[in-house]
């Protein structure tokens, strides 16, 4: 194995960067291959070509999954494991040695566009999932790349903003997902998040790679840029971050070398993050396709079926009156909705995958011969226009065919949920809901197969008969959903997430997305169920939610120094599943907390009127606070609330444990005010600096632009040809939007990309002193910056040329 203190310096440096988008750089003379790396939360987006990182290009077909939001309603680390073991045997058969996924961030707000791809709110729920995942993917000798390390909140302004969040609320919130999946499956590699955490960028953070990743974890793999997250690549060396990309070009390289001539990082410290890439091609040199790089047609049948598996475990059922579901048999159906007939199976960004088959839900029914479907109606227009024709047909077509059931399949479009925006509300299209509350005036039965990667408003829910909640299911989703519809699989998944009656209950409501650099989170830990279970604040689905076929009942709680100990009973005639949670909260403390927090589940398949003990252990993460005083993790000593049930509203056993802990009880710290209520909304300045511990440093660009702010930002500079880039960028988005019904995912990059990420994705071509040009011209320094902007292309070219044959020896 090849040692990074064995490489002259320019290579050592050299490898610190992408030399193509998908590829580490290749070192031939030293016997240093690249490796490769693919998008994969939910399926391979292997690309064919030069590739881009936003999808847009070609990719092999591969067996598309459910998205991690809706993995994550099966509560199940062992399908987890299942997903992660096929993806790890699908990348190496397609060529890819380390894919890039899962997403575990937290979902703060529940408008984030791209919360279809994280888990969940909870980071004992994200963590074990993660864990599973990533144990599954290496398996197969494929690198994972949990991401985004941390705190990555917001779509917008995504690549230049700046998460302001308490250290409490940090580590026991936003990290703790990172911690478990860190420490329990051991990824070879992690990728960092685009923003700041605290006014630095998380790719050259010492706070949260040094010290805690690598010091307190003891993470030993390698750290990868987000695609153009990287800002200064001296920095990030300094701290442990091996790898920047996708192509920055040689500039960085000899930044770098620089770097330690001018003792910014020292050559040991280089050799570190250069042994991080080196580590990788090692674990990664015998990772090879077993075929012809492509998926041969008995793997796409056995894959297509455990998608199909999984789906069936994520499905919730919200509502079931008078028992619609499952349907009878022999039922005769009319369908209404778009969706089911084109289904919409995954979310938008690079996540997406080409899927080589997807069911739909239309042709899934009508191959069941114990089911009559009469006839299908597309009911409105997918991309929102009013069509009362479209509604009237499918109201007329009920009214002659006299149904006994009415599915209608609706949710979320695609350009709701994607990758480089966040959505607007959280409304289902106003045409749909005009449909849905037609056919329900037509007095029939009516069950909604409600499709959608994250939580959305249902005032419809007490005028419908059942809603199924399917999520983004995958290419086998509509299969999947038709054994959940009949009754041939017993609905057994929850939720991963609040649903809030309306947008305005949410606690960081008032401040999402922010369009400046800053975003305060002001909320601190009072996020999700954490802050409504506080405030005693209604939703219309709790956390942990989700309804069966089956009945279950709960009973003889028993509780010892290691853990809990209960009953779970089916007390019907249907063999189902219940996913038991166990909650806690401090009951006399001076430390601040929410009512409740998920410390522990279980998965439990009961057959029917069958009892079975469960069992469900404390853990480091049980009881514990992060001590910032000390900065240290801490156990309070005194009594404690342990709560069981299915659901955080619904938690019929309950108990108190007096545990010993590592430190007495706490004096309240007055000054939080509104916090100690959870009352966040109220929460004043004062109150906010003293959980954070300090007056936040916001930033003030005083009209002047930087290489760090974003290019939509532009639209206020007095420079003519900045304004017209970001007014011809966001025509580009709104013409893509209006003609096809999805966003120009380029645009939206560019307009939310800060201009020092040119220097980092453009092979080079882009240097880091020609970014300087660039912004000033945003500045209204047109002739200085062009001129700037020539030179530099000249110089860095050659530059380039003789950099390259240092590397090369030649």
């Amino acid at each position: 194995m090849v040692k990074a203190e064995d490489l002259t310096l320019i290579e050592k440096a050299s490898l610190l960067s992408g030399q193509s988008e998908w590829e580490s750089r290749e070192l031939k003379r030293r016997n240093i291959p690249a490796f490769v790396m693919s998008d994969g939360p939910n399926g391979v987006r292997r690309q064919t070509g030069s590739g881009d990182h936003l999808g847009l290009g070609e990719s092999k077909p591969a067996t598309c999954f459910p998205t991690a939001g809706t993995v994550a309603n099966s509560w199940d680390p062992e399908e987890a494991r299942l997903m992660g073991e096929t993806l790890g045997a699908e990348a190496r058969d397609l060529g890819v040695q380390v894919l890039l996924g899962p997403g575990i961030n937290m979902k703060r707000n529940p408008l984030c566009g791209r919360n279809f791809e994280y888990y969940s709110e909870d980071p004992v729920l994200a963590g074990r999932l993660a864990a599973g995942f990533i144990e599954g993917i290496q398996s197969h000798g494929v690198g994972a790349c949990p991401k985004h390390y941390a705190v990555n909140s917001q779509e917008l302004r995504r690549q230049a903003s700046n998460s302001i969040v308490d250290e409490r609320t940090l580590r026991e919130y936003y990290l703790t997902a990172f911690e478990i999946a860190v420490k329990e499956a051991k990824p070879w590699t992690i990728m960092s998040s685009y923003n700041m955490v605290n006014g630095v960028y998380a790719h050259e953070s010492d706070h949260l790679i040094t010290e805690i990743l690598k010091g307190e974890w003891g993470f030993d793999g390698l750290v990868i840029s987000d695609w153009g997250g990287s800002n200064d690549v001296v920095e990030s060396a300094r701290v442990g971050a091996g790898l920047e990309m996708p192509a920055a070009g040689l500039a960085s390289a000899r930044q770098v070398v620089q770097g330690v001539r001018d003792g910014r990082v020292t050559e040991a410290e280089l050799n570190a993050s250069a042994q991080g890439v080196l580590n990788t091609v090692e674990r990664t040199r015998n990772t090879k396709p077993s075929g012809d790089g492509f998926l041969n047609e008995e793997d796409k049948k056995r894959n297509h079926e455990i998608a199909r598996r999984i789906a069936r475990k994520t499905a919730v059922l919200l509502r079931n009156e008078k028992n619609a579901l499952p349907l009878k048999q022999n039922a005769k159906l009319v369908v209404v909705g778009d969706m089911a007939q084109t289904a919409r199976y995954q979310g938008s960004g690079s996540s997406k995958v080409n899927a080589y088959r997807v069911d739909n839900l239309l042709d899934s029914l009508k191959v069941r011969e114990d089911l009559q479907v009469l006839s299908f109606e597309q009911g409105y227009d997918r991309q929102g226009a009013v069509r009362e024709d479209l509604i009237a047909q499918a109201v007329n077509t009920v009214n002659t065919t006299n149904p006994d059931v009415v599915i209608a399949c609706i949710g979320l479009d695609e350009r709701s949920e994607s990758e480089g925006l966040d959505r607007s509300h959280l409304h289902i299209p106003q045409v749909q809901l005009d449909m849905l509350s037609q056919l329900v005036d037509t007095g029939k039965q009516i069950v909604v197969v409600l499709v959608a990667g994250s939580a959305v408003e249902v005032d419809f829910a007490d005028e419908v008969d059942a809603i199924l909640y399917v999520g983004l299911a995958g290419q086998a989703g509509a299969l999947a959903t038709v054994d959940v519809l009949t009754g041939d699989v017993n609905p057994s998944g929850h939720l991963a997430e609040s649903w809030p009656v309306r947008y305005e209950d949410v606690p960081s409501a008032g401040n999402f997305p922010v369009e400046e650099r800053d975003s305060v989170y002001r909320e601190g830990p009072f996020v999700g169920y954490r802050y409504y279970s506080t405030r005693n604040i209604a939703v219309r689905y709790p956390f942990g939610y989700g309804l069966s076929y089956s009945s279950f009942e709960y009973s003889a709680l028993s509780v010892d120094d290691k853990g809990v100990t209960f009953t779970v009973t089916n007390t019907s005639d249907v063999a189902g599943a219940d996913v038991a949670q166990l909650y806690v909260h401090a009951a006399h403390s001076g430390v601040l907390r929410p009512a409740r927090e998920l410390k522990g589940f279980a998965r439990v398949e009961i057959d029917a009127h069958e009892s079975k003990q469960v069992r469900i252990d404390f853990d480091e993460y049980t009881f514990r606070h992060f001590d910032v005083a000390s900065n240290s993790w801490q156990v309070e000593a005194g009594a404690w609330e342990l709560f069981v049930g299915n659901n955080v509203e619904n938690t019929p056993l309950s108990a108190t444990h007096v545990i010993e802990g590592t430190m007495e009880p706490q004096p309240r710290n007055e000054a939080l005010g509104h916090y100690w209520d959870g009352d966040v909304k109220n929460v004043t300045d004062a109150e906010f600096e003293a959980l954070y511990g300090g007056k936040p440093d916001l930033y003030d660009p005083q009209g002047v632009f930087c290489a760090n702010d974003a290019i939509s930002s532009w639209s206020a500079s007095r420079s003519v040809v900045a304004r017209f880039v970001v007014n011809y960028l966001t025509k580009q988005s709104n013409k893509a939007m209006e003609h096809t019904g999805s966003p120009d995912l380029n645009s939206l990059f560019v307009l939310n990309m800060p201009p020092r990420a040119m220097a980092k994705m453009t092979a080079g071509a882009v240097s880091p002193e020609m970014v300087d040009g660039i912004v000033d011209i945003a500045n209204k320094h047109f002739w200085r910056g062009t001129s700037h902007i020539i030179a530099e292309y000249f110089r860095n070219a050659s530059a380039n040329k003789k950099t390259l044959k240092e590397i090369s020896h030649e």
